[in-house]
């Protein structure tokens, strides 16, 4: 079978999400003044995870998600916070993050000139990874 389209997974396959999720958290808890970022982000990833889960389950709609995570993450330590807000200044430190893993870029040049046409797929949000992948 002779395969002329490929399509590719942005996050944990091309860009390093992780790299790039840790970066812009860092820079949202440094914006709002949290001395501590490293127990932030102790309870924010696992958190995190089980909502994109939550989400993947059909338990919360991706607009929760994204609105109540940092107010979740705040409420944790006993700060209330807008989740909106915070999710907004997250989405512009994430969407200036464009990590990629070592070698992915040889590779599509490589594919691109052995004649495939390349297409990126995403559950991600739509302005970030457009920013992500400029």
């Amino acid at each position: 079978m002779t395969y002329k389209f490929l399509l590719f997974d942005l996050d944990h396959t091309l860009l390093d999400f992780d790299a790039a999720e840790d970066v812009a958290l860092t820079q949202l808890l440094k914006e709002e003044g949290v001395t501590d970022i490293q127990a932030y982000k102790d309870y924010y990833v696992p958190m995190n995870k089980a909502l994109w889960k939550d989400l993947e389950l059909k338990k919360i709609t991706k607009q929760e998600l994204v609105n109540t995570r940092f107010s979740k993450l705040f409420e944790h330590f006993g700060i209330e916070k807008d989740g909106t807000y915070l999710a907004n200044r997250y989405q512009f430190y994430l969407a200036q993050q464009g990590q990629v893993f070592s070698g992915a870029i040889e590779l599509l040049d490589a594919l691109i000139d052995r004649g495939y046409e390349l297409y990126a797929a995403t559950n991600g949000i739509t302005t970030i990874q457009t920013g992500r992948l400029a």
